[in-house]
């Protein structure tokens, strides 16, 4: 009897261990390991915008893992696809954040799906970096700083003004009429900060029409624009209706210029409009392919060998996102969500593919802006603009 109670305490001692040594292989592997969520628009309305970022995004945690990882750690991407839709830029977060547990999210990609998206990772505590959200009440709401949201591109008042004082200064505009989708966040930024800018150099707006996100038939409200006879028309929405736009305005006969921002950045847009009716068009980036800074120039290159592709500013954009979150845990010596967020807010000079990059008190940062024409579809660096 003795023996059995013996034995069974044997059993259950090397069971206990065989327990023990499982959970701490497991707690070995975690914390080997630095989970990253991706909430991306990989399919729906933009998904080349959500692509593209992502493989700029890819691109960054391959090299960085090849090199060590980041504090000895490697860094794992978790992707969550939110569709283009706020509602699942949502889910998607409560996903990443609640089920696989990252530690910072990376994403979405349009500005109206990072504002519905961000609340579910305020009350979390993780930290957000969205590549390309520019709307300005990303980082700023009713006054305040948004504590966990940070960005890696230049915000709608600065991209407003920027094609503003271009049409004015550089086209010598002295009239505008302005084009914007109603149900985006990112148009009406824009939209008001070129206005207001344009008015200010001395121009005038004679028109504004809207439309709506997904809408298929521009012809009646181009043809009230057509009558205005502006001498640009500002166009600050996405690359699917702004290529519509395109084609049905050169159709109508309305040859002038047609001015836009980053929303237009994908090669979808010559394919929706045609190249030839792309042709005195020009639309605010944040970075030009043509760029020789070595940074620049040496992403363009691994982004070719990886993708066979040349990459667009989203790309470049979720490429640098990665690089800011790189340098935050390195600097705070931590993955600790709370700690990279306040690593995050003390961010300064990171030279990235669009450029360098230091974040200001709203978190946004302070950075150069391109405009490019596009000839025959192709676009082209035209001119740099400083903050």
């Amino acid at each position: 009897m003795l023996k059995k109670k013996m034995r069974a305490v044997a059993i259950g001692a090397v069971g206990l261990l065989l327990v023990m040594l499982v959970a701490g292989c497991g707690a070995k592997t975690e914390s080997n390991e630095i989970k990253v969520g991706a909430n991306v628009e990989l399919t729906g309305n933009v998904a080349s915008f959500g692509q593209s970022a992502y493989n700029g995004i890819k691109l960054a945690v391959k090299e960085i893992n090849a090199k060590g990882g980041v504090l000895g750690k490697q860094l794992v991407l978790v992707s969550a696809d939110n569709r283009g839709e706020s509602s699942e830029a949502v889910n998607a977060m409560t996903k990443l954040i609640s089920q696989d547990k990252v530690k910072v999210v990376l994403g979405p990609i349009v500005s109206s799906n990072v504002i519905a998206a961000y609340k579910v990772a305020e009350e979390n505590k993780i930290p957000v970096i969205t590549p390309t959200g520019t709307s300005a009440a990303i980082t700023m709401a009713n006054g305040k700083v948004q504590d966990y949201a940070f960005r890696a591109c230049f915000i709608d008042p600065f991209q407003g003004i920027v094609m503003a004082n271009f049409a004015g200064k550089s086209l010598n505009a002295k009239t505008a009429a302005i084009y914007i989708d109603n149900s985006s966040d990112y148009a009406k930024g824009l939209a008001e900060n070129f206005e207001k800018q344009f008015v200010a150099n001395g121009g005038q707006i004679v028109a504004r029409e809207a439309y709506l996100s997904k809408d298929q038939d521009f012809k009646a409200t181009l043809t009230k624009l057509k009558a205005s006879n502006p001498d640009v028309i500002f166009i600050p929405g996405y690359y699917q209706e702004v290529g519509l736009i395109v084609k049905q305005a050169r159709e109508l006969g309305i040859t002038g210029v047609l001015l836009g921002g980053d929303g237009w950045e994908s090669p979808q847009l010559q394919e929706i409009a045609g190249a030839a009716a792309l042709n005195n068009c020009f639309y605010s980036n944040h970075y030009s392919a043509e760029d020789k800074d070595p940074k620049t120039v040496e992403f363009i290159e691994a982004f070719k060998k990886e993708y066979n592709q040349t990459p667009d500013c989203f790309a470049a954009l979720g490429y640098d996102a990665v690089l800011m979150l790189v340098d935050a845990i390195t600097r705070a010596n931590s993955d600790d969500p709370e700690k990279i967020k306040e690593a995050l807010a003390k961010t300064q000079n990171i030279i990235g593919a669009s450029g360098a990059i230091s974040l200001n008190a709203q978190h946004d940062p302070v950075k150069s802006a391109v405009v490019l024409e596009l000839k025959d579809g192709k676009p082209a660096f035209r001119e740099k603009v400083n903050p």
